[in-house]
């Protein structure tokens, strides 16, 4: 039930940044927000073609992170990180799961990224 409640709130948040967008999207993309980030590398695909069987011809629109896109690229030049797209969608993930959820965990091995995310 929490994920359920989570996918609303997220679902919420993104009716009131984007009021005129197509109901169908903003439950796409809260799903996604929600989801994705707690997914293998290997599972992605197998949640990506669940959902596009079940919203067919939408895509996910992509985020407003106009901000939080520069702040990154000037944070990775200033700790000199290597700006690794996956890197970077990391980071976008977290601070998408971060945006519903008041308790979060990052998890995985020595030296992944968890502490530069």
């Amino acid at each position: 039930m929490r994920a359920v409640r989570s996918t609303i709130n997220a679902a919420g948040l993104i009716k009131r940044e984007k009021p005129d967008m197509d109901e169908s999207e903003i439950v796409l993309k809260a799903v996604v927000d929600i989801n994705l980030p707690k997914f293998l590398k290997m599972d992605i695909p197998l949640f990506t073609n669940i959902l596009s069987d079940l919203f067919p011809g939408i895509t996910t629109p992509e985020s407003n992170l106009g901000v939080l896109r520069e702040s990154i690229n000037v944070t990775i030049d200033a700790l000199h990180y290597y700006p690794e797209s996956s890197f970077i969608e990391k980071i976008y993930q977290l601070f998408d799961t971060m945006t519903v959820r008041h308790g979060l965990m990052l998890v995985g091995p020595t030296g992944s990224g968890k502490t530069a995310t």
